[in-house]
């Protein structure tokens, strides 16, 4: 297979909320919230923040750099100047999607949280957290997903912080509309929800299989570091830590429970399965006599191999494993526009990989795209042919997309929105300061 042949599904992005989300909000909620919706303010300092219930929340930082040069991550962007518009610009995110080659994607919140939990983290009462929540998975599905068909996987937000039955709710709400995944938080006790050992969660699972919708969890849980520790150090343990969410996740009652619920683990890497696995069915054989874990007829890898899906931007052990992990639950990702990202090099990256590896052709298929079809229902060719779909198609009709890194500003804006001077989020944002709200 050449490089140009690939069809890629990245199963793990990243949206920053435009600011013009903000008016959707106000349309599509109660009365008596419209005033309350998250709405941008730009500081006296030029910043840019979302402002929730008089919170202040950052969107930016390592979350938003691509397109800049690599050596000035380290200054985090702090308005929507200084981003590239792709980030929270859907006509734009396309273009670079067509650039990079990439059919589709889910896209993952920035300032909400993995599951929506900001909403609550200032004691907001819990009918502001459903609303806000309800609002943001319409925007998701209509205004970013429904723009352009066929090149986004609808992700909902699970609202965790407002208890099992709502998520349920939503769950069901959202898969009328043809959504199948849901970002929950690996962390629930953190916010004061129980975790996941109970069965105070058992109406969630009990929604995800009824409607087939995947529970995402998506990396978001650090260990207790050193008081001194680098950056390197954090971006270092990222699959580590998902690793340890995995044990939690495995050996809590609900895929024994529930066996017929998938889930996802996203930003992960894959590389770390095996030995996870290994060491799963030592424990479960070494002390089940008196732990009494009962994972029926079948061994905790098997219970792993069967319900999780991985992921991975660069991972050549994991491809090289990819028997032990299991070949139909690994799936690529791209992680736009974070500093992880590929991008607008992760066809030459993935297929680098893939020959290190060894994979033939049905393997790379599985793992760029076949694999994320099947465990999100996700059909890639629904809306164009097969022959448009490809990384070769895709770059060809974004032939004049700029993607060498621009040091991002007010002076310059790349993007052709607002070059042509229509749809330009930064004019549209005359909003108040601090001072005056």
């Amino acid at each position: 297979m050449r490089i140009e042949d690939q069809i890629l599904i990245s199963v793990d992005d990243h949206v920053v909320e435009p600011p013009s989300m903000s008016s959707f909000y106000r349309d599509h909620v109660p009365a008596a919230f419209k005033d309350r919706v998250p709405r941008v303010v730009r500081k006296p300092d030029g910043a840019d923040a979302w402002l929730v219930e008089g919170v202040e929340i950052s969107t930016f930082g390592l979350n938003a750099v691509q397109g800049r040069p690599a050596e000035d991550w380290g200054r985090d962007p702090h308005n929507f100047d200084e981003v590239r518009p792709s980030c929270y610009d859907v006509h734009e995110r396309v273009r670079d999607m067509n650039a990079n080659g990439v059919l589709a994607s889910l896209n993952f919140s920035s300032w909400p949280g993995l599951g929506g939990q900001f909403f609550a983290q200032q004691g907001c009462d819990a009918e502001f957290v459903k609303v806000m929540i309800r609002a943001y998975n319409d925007w998701h599905l209509h205004e970013w997903c429904g723009a352009y068909p066929g090149r986004f996987i609808p992700l909902a937000l699970s609202g965790f912080t407002a208890g099992a039955d709502f998520v349920a709710e939503e769950i069901y709400r959202m898969a009328a509309s043809g959504v199948r995944a849901v970002s929950m938080h690996p962390e629930p006790h953190r916010f004061g929800a129980p975790d996941y050992h109970g069965d105070e969660w058992d109406p969630v699972w009990r929604a995800c299989q009824d409607t087939g919708t995947v529970a995402v969890f998506h990396f978001g849980a650090f260990p207790k570091f050193m008081p001194r520790s680098p950056f390197s150090v954090i971006s270092h343990s990222m699959g580590f830590s998902t690793a340890l969410f995995a044990v939690e996740l495995l050996w809590s009652p609900v895929m024994r429970k529930f066996p017929n619920v998938r889930f996802a683990l996203a930003e992960g890497g894959a590389g770390w399965v095996p030995y996870f696995l290994e060491k799963a069915d030592f424990v479960y054989d070494h002390h089940r006599a008196w732990t009494h874990e009962d994972f029926g007829d079948i061994r905790p890898s098997d219970a792993f191999r069967r319900s999780v899906l991985t992921c991975f931007i660069d991972d050549v052990v994991g491809l090289k494993n990819r028997e032990m992990i299991g070949p139909t639950t690994i799936a690529w990702e791209c992680d736009f526009p974070h500093s992880d990202s590929t991008w607008p090099r992760g066809p030459e990256t993935a297929m680098a990989g893939f020959v290190a590896a060894g994979l033939d052709d049905d393997e790379i298929d599985l793992f760029t795209w076949k694999n994320a079809s099947q465990w999100y229902g996700f059909d890639p060719f629904e809306h164009r042919k097969r022959e448009e779909c490809t990384v070769g198609a895709l770059r060809a009709s974004a032939l004049d997309v700029d993607t060498t890194p621009h040091e991002y500003g007010a002076q310059r804006v790349a993007s052709k929105a607002v070059a042509d001077g229509a749809g330009s989020f930064i004019e549209s944002m005359t909003v108040p300061t601090l001072a005056a709200v």
